[in-house]
């Protein structure tokens, strides 16, 4: 099963995807989409949804897996996020594939162990799941632990 791993952001949309085969876990490949704060925000959510259809496109995925929104300080800062993931989660669903939300909590507890892991932790037990991975951000190290919870937790 191909699996596409999302965490979405308006600045920076990080996506993993890996293959799953039974316990066995392969990366395939990794990246961010990035937006450009000065345009409009139409603008770049637009630029995030043809980007995720690109790859959807390129990897067909069997399923993916976006991380949910966790709600900070800045309540301005949570509706931009928000509006990125809905783009996500639209463009995702347009193909027909499954598709996993996950608390950051789960991520963290299913990738590292512990459900207060920092991004240095997830990073390193990426690499240590994905052999030989070369990580493109720590937003695209995100979404590979997005995809691996969903390669843990999907149903068979």
């Amino acid at each position: 099963m191909i699996i596409l791993g999302l965490d979405p952001g308006l600045g920076t949309t990080g996506w993993g995807v890996i293959v799953a085969d039974g316990n066995r876990l392969s990366h395939i490949a990794n990246g961010q989409i990035r937006t450009d704060p000065k345009m409009a925000l139409a603008s770049r959510l637009l630029q995030i949804d043809l980007e995720l259809t690109d790859l959807l496109l390129e990897y067909k995925p069997d399923g993916a897996a976006v991380e949910e929104v966790f709600v900070n300080s800045n309540p301005q800062s949570t509706l931009k996020l928000g509006q990125a993931r809905g783009v996500v989660l639209l463009g995702a669903s347009r193909t027909g594939i499954e598709i996993g939300e996950y608390s950051a909590r789960t991520v963290k507890k299913s990738v590292v162990g512990v459900g207060k892991a920092d991004k240095d932790q997830i990073q390193a037990m990426i690499r240590i799941l994905l052999p030989g991975v070369k990580l493109a951000g720590p937003d695209a190290a995100d979404a590979l632990a997005v995809a691996i919870t969903h390669a843990h937790h999907r149903k068979r």
